[in-house]
């Protein structure tokens, strides 16, 4: 595994080869975004719900939807333990979450409130300590709701290493205390883009478009195409592999394109401007085996946090269950290098596969709090890529807004470093878009 240190930074570009001229727009739509991994959908679905008269356009590079960081994940509900107090992971985490159990309850998506147990050794009590004290600091964010207020934003409570041990027998008698976190939860993540896909797909302006990619973004000044006086971004498509793309105006882009994300932005940016993204694999494991036949919870260690408070880029091997009781483990961070190609910002396809090599790793890992695991009984599942702005220290989920001309008219979003709790996050994403960045109130 290459060290952080090592690994460089992708500033790689939308069209770098130059093979798709400029084209003038044949079509325009209020709202194009892409793509529709659950932040998009998410974003997409809301402005088609609040703007039933404005096109909204949802493009996407697969055949289906959330096919990469969405598909690829614990599928767990944060409950908002681990980021800076005032950061946009924390308060999105916490109103995300809100909102996620609010609409699985509303849309009948497959959920448990499983709870979650952070375990710690004796040495790692104070790392827990700080979590309890962040925790009771927390307050609801903006735009939660009146009934929510009443409540703490963030329960949680530390209890011994035997009380621990009540919940979960299975854990390591050097376990000696614990954080229980009973808002932590996991979630159908299909099941939740499959319903935001039906509202989108059921509405009356809202386009899905599949097997569909962004090949070339150029901004559109007012007067500066066929269509007149609008201003916006010329975004050029090419839908199953055609040799000439289709080029239309959007009036308001939203790039929610995930381990692609800065591709459209450094395609605009000169060249020492440009955002570089770093590609975290992380595997999981299935488990088979003795020693978690009681696990009922979401059971994570500390994070290693030697040399540093805070340890932002993994939190450890952890345990999760599925909805339907499986165990599985992970995951772990390996950093991936990029190629010399810097034209290739697609690289990170061919990591896909979890490689057995990592199981004993994971396997050591997990032994620091389940002791009677066995090696034999892990066995490689999947792989997931996380989309990283840094390789160490704390990342916040970066929004960005660009406009298309010197009068703030035809703006660009985009949304970088969207890793976890980016599924919990990702509805109170879309309604910070909506109402906090383009300042969408009421209908129209």
């Amino acid at each position: 595994m290459a060290s952080a240190q090592a690994i460089r930074g992708l500033k790689a570009t939308l069209n770098s080869s130059g093979r798709f001229k400029y084209k003038g727009p044949e079509a325009a739509v209020d709202f194009l975004v892409c793509f529709s991994g659950v932040v998009g959908l998410a974003i997409a679905q809301r402005l088609t719900l609040r703007f039933p008269n404005k096109t909204v356009y949802l493009v996407e590079r697969h055949s289906r939807a959330g096919e990469e960081t969405s598909s690829r994940n614990s599928e767990v509900i944060h409950a908002g333990l681990y980021y800076p107090p005032n950061s946009l992971k924390t308060r999105l985490c916490l109103r995300g979450r809100h909102l996620m159990y609010e609409r699985c309850n509303a849309m009948n998506i497959p959920f448990k409130k499983t709870g979650k147990l952070v375990v710690a050794h004796k040495d790692q009590i104070p790392y827990i300590e700080g979590l309890l004290h962040k925790s009771q600091q927390l307050s609801w964010p903006l735009h939660s709701s009146i009934g929510s207020l009443s409540e703490a934003a963030l329960p949680t409570k530390i209890i011994s290493g035997d009380e621990a041990r009540e919940m979960e027998p299975d854990l390591s008698k050097d376990i000696a205390a614990a954080l229980w976190s009973p808002e932590t939860g996991i979630v159908d993540s299909h099941a939740l883009m499959d319903s935001l896909e039906k509202d989108i797909a059921e509405s009356e302006n809202g386009e899905l478009v599949y097997s569909t990619d962004v090949v070339r973004v150029d901004p559109c000044k007012s007067g500066g195409s066929i269509l007149g006086e609008e201003a916006g971004w010329i975004v050029q498509t090419v839908t199953n592999g055609a040799e000439e793309s289709d080029a239309m105006l959007a009036r308001t882009l939203i790039n929610a394109s995930g381990l692609s994300s800065n591709l459209i932005l450094n395609s605009l940016l000169s060249e020492q401007y440009r955002v570089p993204m770093f590609f975290g694999k992380g595997s999981y494991a299935t488990y088979s085996g003795p020693g978690v036949s009681r696990v009922s919870h979401l059971i994570y260690p500390c994070p290693d946090t030697r040399g540093s408070k805070h340890a932002f880029q993994s939190l450890g091997t952890h345990l999760t269950l599925d909805l339907d009781g499986k165990v599985r483990f992970g995951p772990d961070l390996e950093w991936l290098p990029p190629p010399a190609d810097e034209s290739d910002g697609s690289f990170w396809r061919k990591h896909l596969i979890p490689s057995n090599a990592r199981m004993r790793d994971m396997y050591e890992a997990v032994k620091f709090y389940l002791t009677d695991v066995t090696f034999e009984g892990f066995s490689a599942d999947y792989a997931g890529i996380r989309p990283k702005l840094a390789t160490s220290g704390f990342q916040d989920f970066v929004i960005r807004s660009d406009f298309a001309d010197g009068n703030n008219r035809g703006r660009m979003v985009s949304l970088m470093g969207i890793e976890s709790p980016g599924l919990t996050s990702s509805l109170a994403i879309a309604e910070h878009i909506m109402e906090d960045v383009l300042g969408l109130h009421g209908s129209q």
